[in-house]
């Protein structure tokens, strides 16, 4: 079967699309014929090195497709169930890949294969983003950073679903046009306007969380758009990691909540990872939350996709075809 294979840490040129054995599925494990194969920030870090994995090796955690084989000892699946899963193990990027059964939930017959490839991962963690970490609730006043791109899009319908003041940042015009087609009550270009004092104006004090996924260039702004016991939450490195932070300025700054979570932790047994995705497939069926069309490359051009994302010159989500 093709994959795409790294030999090295570094830019998108050290992505190979490789011919290597099929695999078989162990005695827990599932195997997974994709159909599309979902492509996230993190499978960059992978990549380059900030998140560190044994060399040689595959990437990507998120796909769906249908199980085309199973262990002895699965129970939860069978040959021919439409699935999806975005925890890996490692080598998504791949016609076929090998899951344990744990790590994997029944796709509905309502969402798409390319719906849940360009939303599972990034869904999943607006789920626990908004329902977990911080529990938005009907007046809080939220910021959401990066609101046209893959989580931000979802967030942000999720959010207003909820009954939030959504404050959205983006990059440029046209994604400031996505965040308000999204129902976003305030946007803010990054860039143009100081975003603390903006969301101080907006709110009259500050916004109870911020949802930062940007990292190094939004980091001190986002601390200083909160209210007193607002949260500061850290869960991406887009522009690279967030500076140290001294734990004395978060009682300088208000009392402020910081933390930094990551969704397998939030997933990390059957019970959470089912009930996580079964209220994301939820809103996606009722129609709160739409997904929009992800772009589409073909696996042998996952190095473009990399380029593309990491340029921020995408909206939204983007898949992989086999």
């Amino acid at each position: 079967m093709k994959a795409i294979r790294i030999e090295q840490n570094g830019g998108p040129d050290v992505m190979r699309l490789d011919e290597i054995a099929t695999p078989e599925p162990g005695a827990n494990e599932v195997r997974v014929r994709h159909h599309a194969i979902g492509v996230n920030f993190i499978d960059t870090y992978h990549r380059s090195g900030l998140y560190r994995n044994p060399l040689p090796t595959g990437l990507g955690l998120e796909a769906a497709g249908v199980v085309d084989a199973i262990g002895a000892n699965v129970t939860r699946f069978k040959a021919g169930d439409r699935v999806a899963y975005c925890s890996g193990p490692i080598g998504a990027y791949a016609e076929t890949h090998v899951v344990n059964e744990a790590k994997a939930v029944k796709l509905p017959d309502a969402v798409s294969f390319d719906d849940a490839a360009a939303s599972m991962l990034k869904g999943m963690t607006g789920r626990y983003l908004l329902r977990k970490t911080f529990r938005v609730e009907r007046g809080h006043a939220v910021v959401i950073h990066a609101a046209a791109g893959g989580v931000g899009q979802i967030a942000t319908q999720w959010a207003k679903h909820l009954g939030a003041l959504v404050i959205a940042v983006v990059g440029s015009d046209a994604k400031a046009e996505i965040a308000r087609a999204l129902g976003a009550d305030h946007v803010i270009v990054q860039g143009r306007e100081d975003i603390a004092q903006r969301v101080r104006e907006i709110t009259g004090g500050g916004a109870h969380v911020v949802y930062d996924g940007v990292g190094k260039d939004t980091f001190a702004a986002s601390l200083d758009a909160l209210r007193p016991l607002g949260m500061m939450v850290s869960y991406g490195n887009a522009s690279g990691a967030p500076p140290d932070i001294h734990p004395l300025t978060l009682s300088q700054k208000g009392s402020l909540f910081l933390t930094r979570p990551t969704l397998f932790h939030y997933t990390a047994t059957i019970e959470q990872l089912d009930e996580t995705a079964a209220d994301l497939f939820g809103v996606i069926a009722s129609g709160a939350v739409k997904i929009a069309p992800p772009t589409r490359y073909a696996l042998a051009d996952a190095a473009q996709a990399h380029r593309d994302l990491e340029a921020r010159k995408t909206t939204g989500s983007l898949v992989l075809t086999p």
